[in-house]
Order: structure tokens, then sequence, then C-alpha cells
């Protein structure tokens, strides 16, 4: 049970809040309401796996950072609980299952893996290279609502393309507001992020203005698709938290960014899901 316990915590299974719910979204808009169960299953099972992939690359391609990094003396790669290649293990098991529930959708989305997985795959390589490193993140989230709606439609449509954009800025944003607790530490280890780039109060300011143009894509989503008034509460509560969560950081102060504060996130993908489901039925 330890064993299974330090895997799980290894690909922090609990941060399919953020891309999870976003993928149901994709999945019920573009159904106009509640899709085949058995698709739902199979969404569901592909990003799991997908996520927990990506989660076990980024730890283990990390590894000789984390191993000097402060803050992350626990984690198990580092205390040794998780070996590198019981994690090369799990990241094979974990793509097959996400290759054997995209199998059972729609044949464009056995075509489109390929081109959704390469971000996840690349986004840990990123921070050697650039400081556009939150964007790649940014757009590996995205695949989650762009998976969910080619499951259902089977096709790529301008509204899809418009959720994409309003998760792919969140994420970033937030990644980038994240990152920027870490700007002395990237600077010593020659790793790169917008705080590196920028300076951290320059990087959260930044931050603040993607998170404004991502509730404007969700306002324009809604209209487009001519969705109810639960969905755009749904908007309210995104701006709201997102809002609140900028508050409670400074550029000189991060004693704030605590699991909770991370976590807290995820309110954002779970009342734009459940708004937009409950605007089915109104």
């Amino acid at each position: 049970m330890n064993k299974l316990k330090a895997h799980i915590e290894n690909i922090a299974l609990h941060h399919t809040i953020f891309d999870l719910p976003f993928a149901y979204m994709g999945a019920f808009l573009a159904a106009g309401g509640v899709p085949d169960m058995f698709v739902l299953l199979w969404i569901t099972l592909a990003i799991t796996g997908a996520r927990s992939a990506a989660l076990a690359i980024d730890n283990l391609v990390d590894l000789k950072y984390d191993r000097v990094h402060p803050r992350f003396t626990r984690r198990p790669m580092v205390t040794g609980a998780v070996k590198p290649w019981e994690a090369k293990l799990l990241i094979v098991v974990s793509l097959l299952v996400c290759i054997f529930a995209v199998y059972q959708l729609p044949s464009i989305c056995i075509k489109l893996l390929p081109l959704a997985a390469l971000p996840f795959v690349i986004y840990p390589f990123m921070k050697r290279i650039t400081c556009a490193c939150h964007a790649v993140l940014g757009v590996s989230i995205a695949m989650a609502p762009a998976g969910g709606w080619v499951a259902v439609r089977a096709s790529i449509d301008f509204e899809m393309i418009v959720l994409c954009a309003a998760v792919g800025i969140w994420i970033a944003a937030f990644d980038a507001v994240y990152g920027a607790q870490d700007e002395k530490f990237d600077r010593e280890q020659g790793l790169h992020s917008l705080a590196t780039a920028v300076g951290a109060a320059a990087a959260m300011n930044m931050a603040k203005v993607f998170h404004v143009l991502c509730i404007g894509c969700f306002v324009w989503l809604g209209v487009i698709m001519n969705l109810s008034w639960p969905y755009y509460l749904g908007v309210g509560i995104a701006a709201v938290t997102l809002v609140y969560q900028h508050s409670l950081l400074k550029p000189d102060d991060f004693h704030n960014l605590t699991q909770m504060y991370f976590m807290r996130n995820g309110i954002v993908s779970v009342a734009m899901f459940v708004c937009t489901w409950v605007g089915f039925y109104i």
C-alpha cells in the first residue's frame, strides 16, 4: 500500500481536477447535453492515462533538479520511494491505457493522439530552453477539452478552439505565477521561466492580464454557443476565484502559495463544467 501511495503521489493523481472536468465540458458542449456514458468512460481513462504519464515523465526528467530543490525533498522519487525504473514502467503502462481508451473512440482520435501527446512529452525539456515553457504546459492541458470534444463530434470546430484557448491561457498563467517563487533557484540552475525572463513582479502582472483574457474567451464561448445563464455563473465563479488567488500573493511574499492555494484552482475547472452541465437543463 505504501508503494501504491508513493506512485499516486508521484503522478499527483489529484491534479486531474485541472483537466478532467474540462475534458467532460468539451464532451458535453460537443454533444449539446449529456454524452454517451461509455464515451465518458473512455475519455476518463484516456485523460487519466495521459496525465499520469505526463507527470511521471516530468518528475523523471527533472529528478536531478528536484534532488537539490529545498521544496521537493519529500517527493517520492527524491526520497527513493519510487525508483526511476518504476516510474518508467508506470509511464509505459499509463500510455498503453491511454492508447487503448482512445482506440474505443472515433478513429480521428487515435490519428490525432500523437499531436495531442507531443506537448506533455516535450514540456519538461522546455524549462531548459525557453521562458515560454508555461505556454507549452497550457497547450498540454488544453488537449483535454479538445479530446472530449473530438471524442463526441469526431471533428475540430471553431467553438472547440475557443474553449481550448481559454483553458490553455488559464493554466499557462497559473503556471507562470507558481513558477515565480522559484526565480532564484531557476536562475542558479540555468532553467527558464517567465519570472527569470522579466522578474517575478512582471510575470505575476502578465499572468493577471492573461487570466482576464481567459475569462474573456469563456464569455466569448458562451456567446457563440448561445449557452444559458448557469454557464455564465460558472464563468463568474471562475473569475472571482482567479481574482482571489492573485490577491493572496506578492512578488516578494509567497508564503500563501501552499498546496491549498494550488488545489483551489480546481474550483475554476469544476465550476465551469458543473455550470455548463446544469445549463442544459435550464
